[in-house]
C-alpha cells in the first residue's frame, strides 16, 4: 500500500511479536514513523524454518484469497504472491482444484476456478513476509521480551522490556502494537495500567492435530488438494483429514480430531485413522507415499476471543492485532487472513488521520473487532456442536445458522450459485452476507438440482494415480 510520508514524522512505533501479524503491523506503520522496532523474544531462524513461538506452525495452513489481497496491499511492492509461488507454494482454485467431502456430501468440481488459496508451510509464509517487510528501511527486529506497557489508562508511551543479556529497561514509542500471538499477556498488561474490564470467551472442541510430511509421489504432482471434513452435527467426535501440496515437492497430511476422537501419533494408527473416515481417500493416497518425517501433534486449537473493543476506556497509542485479539480453531483456515485484515485497518486509520489523531487507537480496535466478527461466527457456530465441547452449547442463533448453512452446503454439492456463495465466504473475499444473496437463498430452498455423487469427483488420470498409490486393497 503506497502512502505519502509525512514531513513531521513521529519518532518510533513498537510492535510486539515478529510473527505474521507483527510484520504486517510493521508494514502498516513503516511510512508514518522514523522507525518501527519489532520486539521478538525468540531467536528467529535465518530461513524458512519452524520456530518455537508458533505452536501451530507445523500443521496445515491455508492462506485464503481475501487474506492474500490484504497482505499485498500492506507489503511494499505487492510481491508476496509472486515470491511465495517462486519458492514452491501452490495456488489452489476452490472451484476445480479441490476434492472435498463435506458432512452433506461430495462437492463437485466446476469449470469456473473460483477464488484461489495459497498452500505452503507456515514457515515459508512467515519468512517471505518477514523478508519483504525488512526490505523497508525503517523496520528492524530486536530480540527482547516485553514485560509490560509504559503509560497509563489514558495513553501508552512505550514498553518495559528485558533483553537476553540482562539489559532490562524501557523503550519509548509514539505507538505500540501487541501482535504477540495466542500467548499474549495483554490482559495482565492492561490491568497494570488500570483497565480490567475486558470480556473474554472461549469455545474449545478439544481439537488435536496430527501432521506428517510425505514426498509427493511421481505422477501425483497435480493431484488436487483433498480433504474429508469433520461433521459437527453427528453427535460424536469430529474427525477429518487433509492432503495439501506444499513447497519442496511434498505433501502435508494433517489429521484432526475433537475431544474423544483425537488422531494417534504412531504411523500405523495414523494410517488407520485416515482409512476409518467416512471415505478412505486420504489413507489410500498416503498408503503408497514415502513419509519424510515423523508425526507431529498439536493441541493449541481453541477459539478464544478478547473483546478489547468493549472496555469503558482505551489508551491512546496502543492497539492489539492478530491472535492476541482472537484465536480460531485452525481447521477453518481464518487466522492468518484475520491478522492481515486487522493490519490493513491499522494502515487505513493511520493514513486517514496520522498517529496523533485523537481516538485513533479506539477506532483501530473497533475496526479489528469487526474483522474478527465473521470469522468468529463461522468457527464458533460449528465448534459448539461437537460432542463434549467446552464453552456452552449452541444458542438459538447457532441453531438457525446451522440449519441454513447445512441446507446451503447440501445444495452446493450440485448447485453452482450455492457453491460460489460458500467459496466467497470461505475464501474471505466476502462476509457472511454473501450466504444470503438471492441466488444463494433460492439455491438453499430448492436444493441440489443434480444427484449426489457416490464418490470423489476425480478425473480418469487422477483415478489412475489413486489406484497406483493405493496399498490398502480398496477399489477406485
Amino acid at each position: 500500500m503506497s502512502r505519502p510520508v509525512s514531513s513531521s514524522l513521529p519518532r518510533r512505533a513498537v510492535v510486539i511479536g515478529a510473527g505474521l501479524a507483527g510484520m504486517l503491523a510493521a508494514a502498516a506503520l513503516a511510512d508514518v514513523v522514523d522507525e518501527v522496532v519489532v520486539l521478538e523474544r525468540d531467536e528467529l531462524p535465518q530461513g524458512p524454518e519452524h520456530r518455537r513461538g508458533v505452536p501451530q506452525g507445523r500443521h496445515a495452513h491455508l492462506l485464503m484469497a481475501g487474506g492474500m489481497a490484504a497482505m499485498e496491499e500492506l507489503v511494499p511492492g505487492a510481491r508476496l504472491r509472486k515470491d511465495l509461488l517462486a519458492a514452491g507454494a501452490h495456488e489452489i482454485p476452490l472451484g476445480r482444484g479441490m476434492v472435498a467431502l463435506t458432512p452433506e456430501g461430495w462437492l463437485r468440481r466446476w469449470r469456473h476456478t473460483g477464488p484461489h488459496m495459497i498452500t505452503c508451510t507456515r514457515a515459508l509464509l512467515d519468512w517471505t513476509v518477514r523478508q519483504a517487510v525488512l526490505d523497508t528501511a525503517r523496520v528492524r527486529i530486536r530480540t527482547a521480551r516485553v514485560e509490560g506497557l509504559r503509560g497509563d489508562a489514558d495513553r501508552v508511551r512505550g514498553v518495559r522490556l528485558s533483553g537476553p543479556d540482562g539489559d532490562d529497561g524501557e523503550l519509548a514509542a509514539d505507538f505500540v502494537v501487541d501482535a504477540s500471538g495466542r500467548g499474549s499477556r495483554v490482559l495482565n498488561w492492561l490491568e497494570l495500567i488500570g483497565i480490567s474490564d475486558v470480556p473474554q470467551r472461549t469455545v474449545d472442541a478439544g481439537l488435536v492435530n496430527a501432521t506428517r510430511i510425505y514426498r509427493t509421489p511421481a505422477g501425483a504432482e497435480r493431484f488436487p488438494l483433498t480433504m474429508v471434513q469433520a461433521d459437527p452435527y453427528a453427535g460424536r467426535p469430529g474427525r477429518s483429514a487433509m492432503v495439501l501440496p506444499i513447497e519442496g515437492g511434498r505433501w502435508m497430511v494433517s489429521l484432526a480430531g475433537t475431544r474423544g476422537g483425537e488422531p494417534p501419533a504412531d504411523p500405523e494408527g495414523f494410517l488407520r485413522y485416515t482409512l476409518d473416515l467416512p471415505d478412505p481417500i486420504v489413507g489410500r493416497l498416503v498408503s503408497g507415499a514415502e513419509p519424510l518425517t515423523g508425526i507431529r501433534i498439536g493441541h493449541s486449537t481453541s477459539n478464544v476471543r478478547r473483546h478489547l473493543e468493549k472496555t469503558a476506556r482505551w489508551p491512546e497509542g496502543f492497539a492489539v492485532l492478530g491472535d492476541a485479539v482472537a484465536t480460531f480453531n485452525p481447521a477453518y483456515g481464518q487466522g492468518m487472513s484475520v491478522a492481515a485484515f486487522g493490519a490493513r485497518h491499522l494502515a487505513e486509520e493511520v493514513r486517514r488521520g496520522g498517529l496523533a489523531a485523537p481516538g485513533l487507537a479506539r477506532r483501530v480496535q473497533r475496526a479489528v473487532a469487526g474483522a474478527v466478527d465473521a470469522a468468529w461466527l463461522m468457527a464458533v457456530s460449528q465448534d459448539v456442536w461437537y460432542l463434549r465441547a467446552d464453552g456452552g452449547g449452541p444458542t438459538l442463533t447457532d441453531r438457525l445458522a446451522a440449519r441454513y448453512t447445512r441446507r446451503l452446503t447440501a445444495a452446493a454439492t450440485g448447485s453452482y450459485p450455492a457453491a460460489s456463495a460458500l467459496w466467497a465466504v470461505t475464501s474471505m473475499t466476502a462476509g457472511p452476507a454473501a450466504l444470503f444473496r438471492p441466488s444463494a437463498v433460492l439455491a438453499a430452498a430448492l436444493g441440489s438440482p443434480l444427484p449426489a455423487l457416490s464418490g470423489p469427483p476425480l478425473t480418469t488420470q487422477e483415478r489412475t494415480v489413486l489406484r497406483d498409490l493405493d496399498r490398502t486393497g480398496a477399489t477406485v
